[in-house]
């Protein structure tokens, strides 16, 4: 039986610059960094983000971008302070999808390793709920 997600793993060039973003965009907290060690395929870092687990490894980056993400939430009315820090490390924004009124919004951005984050001011029960209520914008 499944209990939760364990964690994320995120594969980088560069262990530094993917922790700027973590630390920096998504209020990160470091808890662990293996220097010089291996005790998994190579270098990392473990951080906390929203109570999730999240390690970054260095490695290749992914070879092209998608629309496969790892969307986190954040409150409304800090959307344009987030837009403010992804801007500051120079990050690249994707265009957001339509969105139906009552959804939320998002900022999606992409790191230098072809990762597409989603910071999102909705929930699983309000997008449900506008949903329910058809097409209509």
């Amino acid at each position: 039986m499944i209990e939760g997600l364990s964690h994320i793993t995120l594969i980088t060039r560069d262990l530094a610059r993917m922790s700027a973003i973590i630390e920096t965009v998504l209020d990160g907290r470091e808890i662990y960094a293996s220097g010089d060690d291996t005790f998994s395929l190579s270098r990392e870092k473990f951080y906390i983000v929203g109570g999730q687990w999240i390690a970054i490894m260095e490695g290749e980056s992914l070879p092209a971008r998608s629309y496969n993400h790892i969307a986190f939430k954040i409150p409304p009315d800090e959307i344009d302070a987030y837009r403010s820090r992804i801007e500051a490390l120079g990050l690249e924004f994707r265009e957001s999808r339509p969105r139906v009124e009552g959804e939320g919004a998002s900022l999606y951005f992409y790191d230098h390793d072809n990762h597409l984050f989603e910071l999102h001011t909705g929930t699983l029960e309000e997008r449900l709920a506008r949903y329910r209520k058809g097409q209509s914008r």
